[in-house]
């Protein structure tokens, strides 16, 4: 059997091969990402008669560069197995000479896939992949809708400092309508109370009116706004509204796709409390094939919601904090997820309630109940069976 570890970059990849007893067939060889950089390890790996049936390759999920190479050499037969990066750094330091270059991490690389070592990256099957990015690509977007909410929220304390306190929900339908029609405290001036009495009722479907016109008008009268370059500000607000809109469609239209995927995939996980389509769809993609775990606390790690105790010698740290190492994604799914159970699910939020009076910060408390919430859904993914809370 021989080992091929392929250290993967942006632009070239570095490859090496190790026989069944950990000695290098030849030098390692370096090939662009490209069909043609493909065609080059594929001779280099036939030469030595080598073929997908007496060789294992390993790789990095090193950002999303090794995807391309992944997928060609699956579709051209081989048995290729994808690692996270933290393993072939915890075996590197088994070697007396750190050396940090692509040839000696190519070479650890096959080494990790003779000694079998190792727990294989969660790439799954299309579909999962496909839902994977489209939830990923929503915290991108939900990201960068909330970035735009801020910059909209420092520019309304530069202009009109009062109107945070006129809406509960500065980002909701009639308040957007508002500044985008009327974005100065002086522009609000300038129309009649019963025009803007008239804008937001129809935009609130009757819930605001005569008195949120007047009030509107008192705090504009009486804004302690800045009052110079007011037009590059009234620009911007309009121009972040419109973003802010654009955005949150684009979200809802994402999401749509989303439930559609995960209802058709895994819709027991769903049965979790604090867990719907969205979050479900996250959790279950970004775990994949449960089987790789062979018990909770298993998922718990790799979500980076297990406790990083600090000890050295005698001492033991007795602030503890949770590793976050693993998927970010998942860990932020979860943790979304146990910000709702926490207050919802009867058994969790009987938990939640037992830290806090024992003294527990919330985000403590919440770090507890997020890693409770993973051995749910650990249990449930395994067993493809409906959550059932403890009454």
């Amino acid at each position: 059997m021989f080992f091929i570890g392929i250290d993967i970059a942006k632009n070239t990849h570095e490859a090496s091969i190790i026989d069944s007893f950990g000695k290098l067939v030849s030098e390692s060889i370096s090939f662009p990402n490209s069909v043609k950089g493909f065609e080059k390890l594929k001779n280099y790996i036939s030469s030595f008669d080598i073929d997908c049936d007496n060789s294992i390759i390993g790789m990095e999920a090193t950002g999303h560069y090794w995807l391309s190479l992944y997928s060609a050499l699956i579709d051209f037969g081989f048995n290729v197995v994808v690692i996270n990066p933290i393993q072939s750094d915890a075996f590197r330091k088994m070697y007396i000479r750190q050396t940090k270059n692509d040839s000696v991490d190519s070479f650890i690389i096959a080494q990790i896939m003779r000694f079998g070592e190792f727990s294989e990256s969660s790439f799954s099957n299309e579909n999962t992949f496909a839902l994977r990015n489209l939830s990923r690509y929503r915290f991108s977007l939900v990201d960068e809708c909330s970035d735009w909410k801020r910059k909209l929220v420092a520019i309304l304390d530069q202009v009109f400092p009062e109107y945070s306190t006129l809406f509960s929900d500065i980002y909701g339908v009639t308040s957007k309508e508002l500044l985008s029609k009327y974005p100065l405290p002086e522009d609000m001036l300038s129309i009649s109370t019963s025009s803007l009495a008239e804008l937001l009722s129809k935009c609130s479907k009757g819930r605001f009116g005569m008195d949120k016109a007047k009030e509107i008008k008192e705090a504009a009268s009486n804004s302690f706004g800045i009052k110079f370059a007011l037009k590059s500000f009234s620009f911007q607000i309009k121009q972040i509204i419109n973003q802010i809109s654009f955005l949150e469609e684009q979200i809802k239209e994402i999401e749509v796709e989303i439930s559609s995927l995960i209802s058709e995939m895994c819709p027991v996980i769903t049965t979790i409390t604090g867990i719907g389509y969205v979050l479900g769809a996250a959790i279950f993609s970004e775990i994949g094939d449960i089987s790789r775990f062979e018990k909770a606390s298993q998922l718990v790690a790799y979500a980076g919601l297990d406790v990083a105790v600090k000890q050295s010698g005698e001492f033991v740290g007795t602030q503890t904090k949770i590793s976050k190492r693993g998927s970010p994604y998942l860990r932020r799914a979860i943790w979304l997820a146990a910000i709702v159970a926490a207050f919802k699910d009867p058994a969790l939020s009987n938990y939640y309630q037992t830290l806090r009076n024992r003294g527990k910060a919330h985000g403590t408390a919440i770090g507890a109940v997020a890693r409770k919430l993973t051995n749910i859904i650990f249990a449930v993914l395994r067993d493809n069976k409906a959550y059932i809370p403890n009454i």
